[in-house]
């Protein structure tokens, strides 16, 4: 019987957030790790390794194909499996897992030794010659056909970095002991010179190899301590670094849930979280981080930083940006990138939370971004589907997508589908990924599955009222019925009130429609009249389009203000009609403008323009219902701040992607006013003007609805704002993708009708999705998905995959021959519509004196 999504909330409740939650428990244990403990021979039986329970793990934990530790092929398992069957060796046990470790090795070092793009990785060129030696120090012959030129470069790195230890005497790198297990015993020293890296438990460097190798030299008493402390606490084999942050190990586990979508069921549990956390950041002094601590100290700063800021705490980004400010550490983190992955993506991420006045976060920006494209592979690759790792992957998504131009719904969806765990860079390798229970991927699956229910639910239900107001029906402009409720419901992570989705999405439909009767098919008389009852607020006199839109108006407003009444108490019918009687007053305006050919300055255009492109309309009625508190207006306006910010900032990233459609219309835009006022400037300096206001916009509202000090703005006001800014952002990044009737099909078929992809492994499989322009060309006839019956839409989506055991398999013969010809081959990585983030590198533009209005 399946479980309700009640259970498995209450599950993960108690398998992460309670009293007896054991962080341990989600840390993954390392081969390589594990495999060096179980090397430590007995002291009192030296025929006998000392911790058997991890040489039993050894023989137990090889993968199917030979190798050890991750099923991604990484050169980490190259690592892993040299040490897994260097510790059987040892032992003389598992000789078929020996042979079957060294198939892998024949089989595949070729192959992940070129994958390595930029270079091989320092702790890579010391740890793989060092188990290569030792193993034949153990008579194995790993490659007994000789050393090819792919692993020749490997040693010739090993040299090049011991001659530089041996000239700069350690610099900046990480000390050389951190890989004690890998030296030629040249360098490793005496007793006294290993020791004397010892930490107060014991350890070195809490790294449990190089502990290992130390206590089989020294037989020291605390080393010996820590290792047996180590082994008893984790049961489950050795983990990559001992002992771990427990605090950090949850802050990824919140992080996890707020990326699979699930963050709304433990509000009460992530909010304590964070307000440990925040007086952790608060009261906690800052430390020198030390070399081999950095990257991971700059990866949990940089992950506190973040849900910090997107759970509304005031805080600075001064303590995880501190490495911008010494220039010889910059300098080795670009040198040595390999090791610096998961540090710079968690800075990346944390910068997509900038606000005004805070250039450290811009430079983190800079320099983050240039890191993690170092470790991607150049584009000519980019087609081979065993190029990019799950990381590479995930790093390669967050640099080629802005981030508010994402719909949560959507990320959410990519994250489920190829989530095989919270990848945490940790030890002296790549990265590592927490093992989260199978009840955090369930509950995100089911969360999922029922979220499109409900959208496909209310989707049916806004069509209905589209049809029967008669907006589905009006012969001209644009039916958009299924664009806009996609852009109510998707955009944010917490989603909205049921009612609050349907109220946005109507009045999407009817701004949709109402704009195309005054922008391409009213006469000036209808306009005038039209524009004159709404003035009234009387629709007596009006006939036809003017009628419809006018009825279908009166109606929603009507609606809405009996909605807000009985839910808050307050009557705001008219402060509902006057949002629309401003709205109606600047479109009749700039079809004047329009017709008569008259071109405004800037100033007067942005006071039109910001009313007209009607965000306020379609998300404040909205805001209405869902709180009775409204934030104080701004001087001069019936708006507050955060409005009149969202509303320039819809306006001109609605400008940037329209302006050449408009002018051959005839219309108004401000790329063309820009030039028109700076004769000396070009298309591209208007652009980057624009982006460069926009930036500026963006930031001044992330900052109020961020900050829960800001207490002028209701939260579920900031939450609305949010999700409009997102679905401007999203419709206008790189196209008009709202006026295109096709550029948002696959993302709503995704979104709202295509059931999860996964296999038993929870591995994204390449999906066949609808080709838009191909199926609703050829086959329907059809432009838009609102054309299409749902019934139609969910039988396509259903028919198109056959479950066997949860595997999802494409069989083209079982298929009819129209749906074949609808459906195309999709890599896993372009499941999501491929949007660029625009750039924010601004050429040099003309002087100009900004509008008042640019100036917020």
């Amino acid at each position: 019987m399946e479980e309700s999504l009640e259970c498995l909330v209450e599950r993960v409740k108690e398998e992460v957030f309670s009293p007896s939650a054991d962080m341990y428990s989600f840390l993954p244990p390392s081969a390589y790790e594990t495999a060096w403990v179980a090397m430590i021979p007995n002291p009192e039986l030296r025929r006998r390794p000392m911790f058997p329970n991890c040489l039993d793990w050894v023989l137990r934990n090889q993968n199917h194909g030979g190798s050890w530790g991750d099923l991604d092929l990484t050169i980490d398992s190259l690592t892993a499996t040299l040490a897994c069957i260097v510790a059987l060796k040892t032992w003389n046990v598992g000789s078929i897992n020996i042979e079957e470790g060294l198939k892998f090795l024949h089989a595949n070092t070729e192959k992940l030794l070129p994958k390595h793009q930029g270079g091989i990785p320092r702790w890579f060129a010391i740890l793989f010659p060092g188990m290569l030696e030792l193993a034949k120090d153990k008579g194995l012959k790993v490659f007994p056909q000789g050393y090819t030129r792919a692993l020749e470069d490997v040693f010739n790195e090993r040299e090049k970095i011991f001659k530089m230890e041996e000239i700069s005497c350690g610099g900046h790198h990480l000390p050389f002991p951190l890989y004690l297990e890998a030296l030629p015993s040249i360098y490793q020293g005496k007793h006294e010179d290993i020791l004397k890296h010892k930490r107060e438990d014991g350890s070195l460097f809490h790294s449990p190899s190089a502990t290992a190798c130390a206590f089989i030299i020294t037989g020291d008493r605390d080393c010996k301590q820590y290792l047996e402390a180590m082994v008893q606490r984790c049961r489950r084999g050795v983990p990559p670094t001992y002992p771990v942050d427990q605090e950090l190990i949850k802050l990824c586990l919140v992080d996890h849930l707020m990326r699979l979508g699930c963050g709304e069921h433990f509000t009460n549990e992530i909010g304590d979280v964070m307000d440990r956390l925040y007086w952790n950041w608060e009261m906690k002094e800052l430390e020198p981080a030390k070399m081999h601590d950095l990257s991971f100290q700059i990866f949990g700063d940089s992950l506190a930083f973040q849900l910090l800021r997107r759970h509304g705490y005031r805080i600075s980004p001064e303590r995880f940006c501190r490495f911008m400010r010494e220039p010889q550490m910059l300098l080795y983190m670009e040198e040595n990138y390999q090791d610096f992955f998961g540090a710079m993506y968690a800075v990346y991420r944390a910068t997509h939370l900038m606000f005004l006045k805070e250039p450290e976060l811009e430079n983190a920006k800079t320099f983050s971004k240039k890191i993690l494209q170092k470790g991607l592979p150049s584009e000519d690759l980019n087609d081979s589907p065993l190029v990019l790792s799950d990381h590479q992957k995930e790093i390669e998504h967050e640099l080629k997508h802005l981030w508010l131009a994402r719909m949560d719904h959507l990320e959410h969806r990519m994250y489920i589908e190829r989530s095989k765990g919270y990848n945490l860079w940790i030890g002296k390798s790549s990265s590592y990924r927490l093992t989260c229970p199978d009840d955090i991927i369930q509950l995100a699956t089911k969360n999922f599955t029922t979220r499109q229910s409900v959208y496909r639910t209310e989707l049916k239900e806004l069509k209905r009222w589209s049809k029967d107001t008669g907006l589905a029906n009006m012969g001209f402009g644009r039916e958009k019925t299924t664009y806009c409720y996609f852009i109510a419901a998707t955009p944010i992570s917490h989603p909205l009130d049921s009612e609050a989705r349907k109220i946005v999405a109507k009045c999407a439909v009817l701004v949709t429609v109402a704009d195309d009767f005054f922008d391409e098919h009213g006469s000036l008389d209808e306009l005038q009249r039209l524009n004159e009852a709404v003035r009234r607020w009387e629709g007596e006199g009006l006939s036809g389009h003017s009628r419809v839109i006018f009825d279908a108006l009166d109606d929603l407003v009507c609606d809405v203000a009996l909605k807000i009444f009985n839910q808050q108490g307050y009557d705001r019918k008219t402060l509902l009609q006057d949002i629309w009687r401003d709205v109606f007053d600047v479109w009749l305006k700039e079809s004047e403008w329009s017709r008569s050919r008259q071109a405004p300055s800037i100033d007067e255009y942005l006071r039109v323009a910001t009313i007209s492109v009607a965000a306020q309309a379609m998300f404040l009625p909205a805001c209405y219902l869902a709180s009775p508190k409204h934030p104080q207006n701004s001087p001069g306006t019936r708006h507050s701040k955060i409005t009149n910010l969202l509303m320039l900032s819809a306006r001109l990233l609605n400008d940037m992607q329209s302006y050449e459609r408009e002018m051959k219309d005839g219309k108004l835009n401000m790329v063309p006013l820009y030039l028109k006022e700076n004769p000396r400037a070009n298309i591209e300096d208007s652009i980057a003007y624009i982006k460069n206001i926009l930036e500026r916009l963006k930031k001044q509202m992330l900052e109020i609805m961020m900050t829960d000090d800001n207490t002028e703005v209701p939260k579920e006001w900031k939450q609305l704002h949010l999700c409009i800014l997102k679905a401007f952002q999203m419709l206008y990044d790189t196209q008009n993708a709202f006026d295109s009737p096709t550029a948002l099909l696959q993302d709503i078929s995704m979104a709202i009708y295509e059931p999860l992809v996964m296999d038993s492994q929870r591995t994204l499989l390449a999906p066949l999705v609808l080709n838009a322009r191909e199926s609703n060309k050829e086959n329907t006839g059809r432009s838009t998905l609102d054309d299409i019956p749902e019934k139609e839409l969910s039988m396509k989506a259903e028919a198109r995959l056959q479950g066997v055991n949860r595997k999802i398999v494409y069989k083209s013969k079982a298929m009819p021959s129209k749906i074949q010809q609808s459906l195309c081959n999709v890599r896993p990585q372009n499941l999501l519509r491929v949007r660029c983030p625009s750039s924010y590198m601004l050429l040099a533009v003309p002087p100009v004196s900004p509008s008042p209005l640019l100036r917020m």
